[in-house]
């Protein structure tokens, strides 16, 4: 046995010693992601998530997920907590549909209220439900595995389709848009700044002089070919397309701005005691978490000092969760 292999064993011993209920909740958590992920998406983080939950000694009367996605979070929490209440935001119509269906029974005894909306808009859309405050939030900044594998949203770079990248169909800026209107220095501006490309400015040049020579670029499959004609293969197992792919999605649905104009009002929201969990794929995004959270410290305390980062199992169950991170906020009394 390897020292990490027994430094693991030993830790999970000392968990379950302490936890008597450690096992069974990490059996219940296992069978929770292996029926969430034949929906086509398998939640991150799921027994980090659901381990810092339980352990928040606060009681469980009011929980919010702002990223609904699949519902393989919300399906955990409102499986352990079957008494509790549930608002869910997600503004992907088709995330919203499929929740309505799939979770049909908790939408009509009223557990679960499935909102088409937008995190970001926390603050606004909490004039509808106003004397709620929640025990447990959960933000998942991932785009989800259903909107990367279906060609016509235009997130992925293996599919071809739209160049789109909209999570709701309702804005009017697309992935396109930018791509074919924008100039030569703010493409690259972009590039750097969303999307941490150290040296764009050889594919933005080849993206301004070929959809003038030929035409504007329409689909995912166009643009990633281009920049991997003039990239080429930097990182093993990493296409060169990424990192710009990443920026424009940013870009398109204003993510940055969004969350660090959300974050203030979910603790604020929150009942003494209750946690805010957030997963971001992005530093950008966990810059922005881990900054505020700290201008918070005041309203409550960092669940976990260093940020989760997903264990080998993780990666090995979930190939996508290898860049994500995992920070937790709890409120605490306020005089």
């Amino acid at each position: 046995m390897s020292s990490r292999d027994k430094s693991r064993d030993q830790q999970k011993a000392s968990v379950e010693n302490v936890d008597p209920n450690a096992a069974a909740n990490a059996a219940k958590d296992a069978a929770t992601f292996a029926e969430a992920s034949t929906s086509g998406h398998a939640p991150v983080f799921l027994r980090a998530v659901m381990d810092i939950f339980r352990q928040a000694t606060s009681p469980v009367r009011w929980m919010f997920d702002g990223t609904f996605g699949r519902g393989g979070h919300s399906g955990a929490m409102m499986a352990e907590w079957p008494l509790a209440k549930e608002i869910a935001f997600d503004w992907d119509e088709e995330a919203v549909a499929f929740g309505a269906k799939k979770f049909s029974g908790a939408v009509e005894s009223g557990q679960l209220k499935l909102v088409r909306a937008n995190f970001q808009d926390f603050a606004e859309e909490r004039a509808k439900f106003p004397d709620v405050r929640f025990d447990r939030m959960l933000l998942d900044l991932g785009v989800s595995s259903p909107q990367l594998d279906q060609a016509h949203r235009g997130f992925s770079f293996y599919h071809d389709g739209p160049l789109d990248m909209r999570m709701d169909q309702r804005l009017s800026v697309t992935a396109a848009d930018i791509v074919n209107e924008w100039d030569e220095q703010d493409l690259a501006r972009l590039f750097i700044e969303y999307g941490e490309v150290q040296k764009p400015f050889r594919v933005v040049r080849a993206i301004v002089n070929d959809r003038v020579a030929r035409k504007p670029y329409e689909s995912t499959k166009e643009l990633a070919s281009l920049i991997e004609r003039v990239d080429g293969w930097q990182k093993k197992g990493s296409h060169p397309a990424t990192r710009y792919f990443m920026a424009l999605r940013l870009k398109v649905n204003e993510e940055l701005d969004g969350l660090s104009k959300a974050l203030p009002a979910l603790i604020d929201s929150l009942n003494d005691g209750g946690v805010l969990a957030v997963i971001t794929f992005h530093s950008l995004e966990d810059r922005i978490v881990k900054h505020i959270f700290k201008e918070h410290l005041r309203h409550g305390r960092l669940v976990n000092k260093k940020v989760i980062k997903p264990d080998d199992e993780e990666v090995r169950l979930n190939p996508r969760a290898r860049s994500a991170k995992l920070r937790a906020f709890e409120k605490g009394p306020t005089t």
